[in-house]
């Protein structure tokens, strides 16, 4: 009499199915893992609204004290004749106040490469703003150095609370992208 296959029969599909169940769990999971680590394929979107500065810099020693916390840089004239500053610095100190709880960890900073400073309206329009005079040929060369090439006026940066410059945000576009980066940042970051 022929000895019955039943049990192992029905085994074999039982693993089988447990194969294939894994295998469509975890195949997806494998070809992105080989995807990215492997072949070096990354998205091509991002979800910040300004620019992540490569290589990070850090600032100049004589911006010392804006370590320790966020801040919201202004790199230009002294004097803050000009509607592009002006609007800039609104935007800075609009973003902070949005910020709401949040604001207490982000500091605001002009660093004056020329003409420095028009304290008056510096002190009535912007009240806790930090300035610092880097005009002297060395400084402001130095600072400019760190800085992508071109004019720094219509840009605000971003430093992280080390000292390094991470980001640049174009003053002219909607702040709102500003503030939705600075939020992000923020709730990132265990420092600052």
């Amino acid at each position: 009499m022929p000895e019955s296959t039943g049990p192992v029969t029905s085994k074999w599909k039982q693993r089988r199915t447990l194969l294939i169940l894994i295998a469509v769990f975890f195949a997806p999971l494998a070809a992105a893992f080989i995807l990215y680590y492997g072949m070096g394929w990354r998205p091509a979107g991002g979800s910040n609204h300004g620019e992540l500065l490569d290589p990070i810099k850090a600032l100049p020693a004589d911006a010392a004290p804006l370590a320790g916390k966020w801040a919201l840089v202004y790199v230009g004239s002294g004097t803050c004749a000009e509607e592009t500053c002006r609007h800039a610095l609104w935007v800075a100190r609009q973003t902070r106040l949005a910020l709401n709880q949040e604001m207490d960890r982000v500091n605001r900073a002009l660093l004056a490469v020329e003409n420095c400073c028009d304290l008056t309206f510096v002190d009535r329009e912007h009240p806790g703003i930090k300035v610092f005079d880097v005009s002297a040929p060395e400084l402001r060369a130095e600072l400019l150095g760190l800085l992508p090439a071109g004019d720094p006026s219509p840009y605000l940066f971003i430093v992280d609370p080390r000292g390094n410059i991470v980001m640049r945000f174009d003053t002219r576009e909607e702040p709102r992208g500003l503030l939705d980066d600075m939020k992000k940042l923020l709730k990132l970051s265990h420092i600052g």
